[in-house]
């Protein structure tokens, strides 16, 4: 993306090697993302986690003293002032489509943060992996999970790939605004876990499609091969594509985020029209 010339979002808080004030077992970012990876589809794998924890605890743990800070790389400030380039585009693009909708838009904002991180929706390790939390409004980013979801699933490098994240992201701002988020939590209780599967699948491919019409707005700042970024890392975070390398096999029911296919045709349709009132996934998905 060409970005000269657009300002950093002031809505962003750099927590980046800033100590969490908290013992954190430092397992480097690949074991970070196995837990993540772990968690959302293998549903009885907290007894293996615990125990690669414990292993990484008695031979690997840092422990984080209050206060403690370390010095960023020049890479690491430049990704930063990069994401910090991207909130601002997409401060920009919800704030006109919510104002054309007769909507005010209520700005996130952005957390980048290191190993540990405190939320309003409690604490949070990079093994969580890039997310929001609706009880503060804020998109919490550990920018070094880029780097694995390229060395370890196959994603395209590129900036593109961290633009599309943190508008999926905050699609989901977008989700919890419009009241969607807190009618799927609604209509999940009481439900099987297959059922309530579905209904997180199609909250996350309607925040994949948000992440398309963002991209539609702002295409002027796009160089090519960026759009082929974002499907590659679409592509790469799919359930299927995820459960087939870390279990060697697909569970269709156990699916939270979608498949890789579906990723990106929701991404893409938002990006083709640009409405977001083409963004139904729960009709198209549930009927």
């Amino acid at each position: 993306m060409d970005l000269n010339g657009i300002e950093e979002s002031e809505n962003v808080e750099d927590r980046r090697g800033m100590s969490s004030g908290s013992k954190v077992a430092l397992g480097g970012g690949g074991l970070a993302i196995v837990f993540f990876l772990l968690r959302m589809f293998l549903p009885d794998s907290t007894p293996l986690i615990d125990n690669i924890q414990n292993q990484v605890q008695q031979g690997q743990t840092t422990e984080a003293s209050s206060g403690e800070q370390t010095e960023l790389t020049p890479q690491q400030i430049e990704d930063g002032k990069f994401a910090k380039k991207i909130f601002t585009l997409t401060e920009n693009t919800w704030g006109q489509v919510m104002q054309e909708n007769g909507m005010d838009y209520e700005q996130p904002k952005l957390v980048l943060f290191s190993n540990a991180v405190e939320t309003a929706c409690g604490s949070a390790t990079s093994a969580s992996g890039p997310f929001y939390c609706p009880g503060d409004h804020k998109v919490y980013f550990d920018l070094e999970f880029m780097k694995e979801l390229k060395s370890r699933f196959g994603a395209e490098g590129g900036d593109f790939a961290t633009a599309y994240v943190i508008a999926h992201e905050v699609g989901h701002h977008i989700q919890t605004l419009l009241g969607t988020s807190a009618k799927v939590r609604q209509l999940q209780e009481g439900r099987s876990q297959a059922e309530a599967n579905k209904l997180s699948v199609c909250l996350e491919l309607q925040a994949d499609f948000y992440a398309g019409v963002w991209a539609r707005d702002n295409q002027q700042y796009l160089e090519e091969g960026d759009i082929e970024e974002a499907l590659s890392a679409a592509n790469a975070v799919g359930d299927d594509a995820i459960q087939s390398k870390m279990q060697g096999h697909v569970n269709q029911e156990t699916f939270t985020h979608g498949s890789s296919e579906q990723r990106i045709y929701w991404f893409k349709k938002g990006y083709q029209t640009g409405d977001i009132k083409q963004g139904d996934t729960f009709s198209a998905l549930l009927n």
